[in-house]
């Protein structure tokens, strides 16, 4: 790109990846074929957009800052695959995306769980994500039983998609440079997650009552919650799962189980 873009907003919470190594590796990980639809959240000064562009067949890319908007379509108007929209992720509808869609987006730290929920719930149009987040964040996205990293957040988000860690991006990459080191994951859709929106709020809702005591044993959480004591014997007793364990220890399949056996709260 012949210009540079516009200095980074902090109160946007910009921080643009520029390094070139890191930025193929993205791609690489998004297995973007030529066919391919992809949308970008916050593309910056557009690094990120043209190797997307050459990859994919149609890129549609969601910028909230207008100035980086009148950029990207002055410096990438080469590319007659892209569409740049002046539009805020919080509050765009994923929805309405061509079916399927692959996500490729370097998030603000202070948004991105919120936004990572809005394109889980447009599950029907997106097919698959790579997401670049700050490290801890990547980390409990990834998160098994039995650790510490593990809680309500990774069983949400791995309730709906496979979730693999790609790789460590340092802070040295981005400009300006952030306080804290960043991850990059690539979400895969499940097909057979829970598709009914009540079935996904009932999910919700027995994980956080799980997790709401979280030294203390399922039992204890779920009666915190209201549940009474003799539907949770007939659970344990249905499920074979014991409600003397911990939140933690439990896979998403023994949650998922616990919530097709309780009731809701």
């Amino acid at each position: 790109m012949a210009n540079r873009p516009p200095r980074p907003r902090k109160r946007l919470g910009q921080h643009f990846l520029i390094d070139p190594n890191q930025l193929r590796k993205i791609v690489s990980l998004a297995d973007i074929q030529p066919s391919d639809s992809v949308c970008e959240i916050g593309p910056g000064g557009g690094a990120l957009t043209g190797l997307l562009c050459q990859a994919a067949k149609k890129v549609l890319a969601l910028e909230v800052d207008p100035r980086m908007v009148v950029f990207l379509k002055t410096n990438l108007a080469g590319y007659t695959n892209l569409e740049v929209q002046e539009q805020d992720a919080l509050r765009y509808s994923f929805g309405d995306l061509p079916e399927p869609t692959i996500v490729v987006a370097n998030l603000p730290y202070n948004i991105s769980t919120p936004i990572l929920f809005r394109l889980l719930e447009a599950k029907s149009t997106v097919v698959r994500m790579v997401l670049t987040i700050q490290l801890e964040v990547a980390k409990r996205l990834v998160a098994k039983p039995s650790t510490k990293e593990y809680g309500v957040l990774s069983v949400m988000v791995q309730h709906l998609a496979d979730v693999t860690f790609g790789f460590k991006v340092s802070r040295k990459c981005f400009r300006p440079v952030p306080d804290v080191e960043s991850g990059v994951v690539r979400l895969d859709i499940c097909q057979d997650c829970q598709k009914q929106p009540e079935d996904l709020a009932h999910f919700q809702q027995i994980v956080r009552a799980a997790f709401g005591q979280r030294r203390k044993t399922l039992m204890n959480g779920f009666r915190a919650a209201g549940i009474p004591n003799d539907c949770l014997q007939q659970v344990q007793q249905d499920t074979g799962i014991s409600l003397t364990r911990r939140a933690e220890t439990l896979s998403i399949q023994e949650f998922r189980n616990l919530s097709r056996a309780l009731p809701s709260i």
